[in-house]
């Protein structure tokens, strides 16, 4: 890890893997300081800020420096269950890619127990780490100059929701109604660090 000044109340640090990220997370989290006014975390980064300024940020580089990252506390987060029909234009060659069925996909992504790392890209989207091993798959060569709002989707070791239209290069699996990002409402955006996710297949 590579600890970094980020201003005169916040520190960045460098972390070696999106698991060592998400295990320094979950100590500062479960510690509940309350002079911590942001923690952002990244694929290999989190950014700490605290309105004790250096002093606050000292006294969290020692509990992170003495914590066991490889047992890390748990962290409470929301239970999202969201709604998909699996009809991606990406559905068969996610499938081949993987050499079994379009059915065994569903399984394989409905089955597993997904949590949001981080969140990025645009307002609204949690990648989503718990993806099975066969769907595992690079992005695609040309990316799309426009994505559906609702489109579910897989990249790597993440899969995810498209809370907008945008331009993407994720398979596409399927699509969702649920509105991953309301301006408006109170909490606007659905998914959050720590939240754990589960797909289900519908119509």
């Amino acid at each position: 890890m590579r600890w970094r000044r980020y201003g005169l109340d916040a520190t960045l640090l460098d972390c070696d893997s999106l698991r060592q990220m998400t295990a320094v997370r979950a100590v500062i989290a479960a510690a509940e300081q309350d002079h911590i006014t942001e923690l952002v975390p990244g694929a290999r980064s989190l950014l700490i800020a605290s309105r004790d300024g250096e002093r606050g940020l000292a006294t969290i580089r020692a509990l992170v420096e003495s914590a066991d990252l490889e047992h890390p506390p748990a962290v409470e987060g929301r239970e999202v269950l969201l709604d998909v029909h699996y009809d991606g234009a990406d559905l068969d060659q996610v499938a081949e890619t993987a050499g079994i069925g379009v059915d065994e996909v569903v399984e394989l992504h409905t089955g597993a127990e997904y949590r949001v790392a981080f969140t990025g890209f645009a307002p609204g989207f949690g990648y989503l780490t718990g993806l099975p091993e066969p769907l595992r798959q690079p992005r695609l060569h040309t990316p799309r100059t426009s994505v559906p709002a609702g489109s579910v989707a897989v990249a790597g070791e993440f899969t995810g929701v498209y809370p907008r239209s945008s331009p993407g290069g994720w398979r596409l699996l399927g699509r969702t109604s649920a509105v991953l990002f309301d301006p408006r409402a109170e909490r606007p955006a659905l998914l959050a660090p720590g939240d754990t996710v589960r797909f289900r297949s519908v119509g």
